[in-house]
């Protein structure tokens, strides 16, 4: 089964989702008059609150929406997925997770207008945003079909099982050394249940406290990373051009791949940038539409931040630390053991406790949030009295990916947003019009004001 998954996963992420999302974030990159750009100035000044509405129809503010979008991002993607890229795609892998990162802003700026724009209701009568909705109302009931594609495969897709695997290695690694298999299957299932248990005490709350909690502990959390991976490159500060021009090379020349395949590094890059920042992918329009927001563009504008701070900034501050202490090519390791390699390296006995307390923090909050993402799912296909039996399911495979094998455990998560993709993308290119005018009407009143 497990080797299904894998080639499932490999055949997916071929030249078609390549250019779809390459290739769609590049349009909408340039149908918006490259508004990650023009528009980045107000798009931070968004956040200030300024045009805050607690009349608005929705249960969350844009500034929550947005953390708890980047709680969801913002997580072991950047700190194991950084890793993932490099020891597959080698280090021009960055530079086209940069790039996918701001066609990524452009998509997430479509994506999540729309998820304003084309709010429904569920069976409950409550109101609710995201590619789903975008799709029935946006779209029409002869697309109905796509609605049910992505919510299947986001009800697989968002399990925490990638976290709950990465969070539970770096524990065993740091903390807990085993003596025999026996040991550490133990002590797998051990780790599993209490993450299950911290999860289970959020997520029961709603997305209300999944916000709240997100609001709080998204700043710590970048904050502490920050300053730790900061710290690891002012050690090795003499060798940032180097590895910057290592990175822009390779990208072109595919030498860290055998063969010098270009086309698979920008595979990888393009890979793993998705489950990195979710451009694309769908889940960040279920949150911000959740939004108390009136005004799609504004909404779209604030939720395009995501993508910059998840990979131009987070990513490739893990990248250069694994780059610079050079344990990408010295080391065996895999996902977040090379990311704690390098921490190790850059700040002996302490560096691998910071990054523990990291990557308990950025794999909780994101447990939070994929938590209501999948119960929104199951809310579209089953109904709102249905919905919450969800919780308990995904609060059950947390304790599944503490035991589960990497290979098939990322494999089953990058293949189920492959599938996730394609329905947001097509929806967001159909109703790319819309949202061009709205972005026009919106900054011609914004002049006059």
């Amino acid at each position: 089964m497990g080797e299904l998954i894998i080639a499932f996963s490999n055949w997916i992420w071929g030249p078609p989702i390549l250019v779809l999302l390459l290739g769609g974030g590049t349009f909408f990159f340039i149908h918006s008059g490259f508004i990650p750009f023009t528009k980045m100035g107000h798009a931070i000044g968004l956040l200030r609150g300024k045009y805050d509405d607690d009349l608005a129809p929705g249960q969350i503010t844009s500034r929550q929406a947005l953390y708890s979008a980047i709680a969801s991002t913002v997580g072991l993607g950047n700190i194991s997925g950084v890793a993932i890229a490099l020891n597959m795609g080698g280090p021009g892998a960055i530079f086209w997770m940069w790039i996918a990162a701001f066609v990524g802003m452009a998509t997430k700026f479509y994506t999540c207008s729309l998820a304003i724009m084309y709010r429904g209701t569920d069976s409950a009568g409550v109101i609710q945003g995201g590619p789903m909705y975008v799709i029935d109302h946006g779209m029409g009931k002869k697309w109905k079909f796509l609605s049910y594609v992505f919510c299947i495969a986001g009800v697989i897709g968002l399990l925490a099982i990638f976290q709950a695997n990465q969070l539970t290695a770096v524990i065993q690694a740091v903390l807990i050394e085993p003596d025999t298999m026996d040991e550490t299957v133990r002590n797998r299932w051990i780790i599993g249940i209490i993450m299950m248990s911290l999860t289970a005490v959020v997520i029961l709350g709603g997305i209300q406290r999944i916000a709240a909690v997100a609001s709080k502990m998204v700043p710590f959390m970048v904050g502490i990373y920050f300053f730790t991976v900061l710290l690891i490159v002012f050690k090795y500060y003499e060798g940032i051009p180097e590895m910057f021009k290592l990175i822009l090379v390779d990208a072109f020349t595919g030498n860290a791949v055998m063969g010098g395949a270009v086309g698979s590094v920008i595979i990888v890059g393009a890979r793993r940038a998705a489950f990195s920042n979710e451009a694309g992918i769908g889940t960040a329009p279920m949150v911000h539409g959740q939004s108390k927001n009136k005004e799609p563009i504004r909404e779209g504008l604030i939720a395009m931040l995501g993508p910059f701070i998840d990979t131009v900034i987070v990513c490739t501050l893990t990248a250069l630390a694994i780059l610079l202490t050079g344990v990408w090519q010295t080391t065996e390791n895999d996902g977040v053991k090379l990311t704690l390699a390098a921490f190790e390296m850059g700040i002996p006995v302490v560096g691998k406790y910071l990054l523990m307390v990291s990557v308990l923090v950025f794999a909780l909050s994101t447990m939070f949030t994929y938590s209501y993402y999948g119960h929104k799912c199951a809310n579209y296909l089953f109904g709102a009295d249905k919905a919450d039996y969800y919780n308990y399911f995904y609060l059950i495979t947390i304790v599944v990916g503490a035991v589960a094998s990497l290979d098939v455990v990322v494999s089953l998560v990058d293949g189920m947003y492959a599938v996730m993709a394609f329905p947001n993308m097509i929806a967001a290119l159909y109703l790319a019009p819309k949202v061009r005018a709205a972005t026009k009407d919106y900054f011609s009143r914004m002049q006059k004001k």
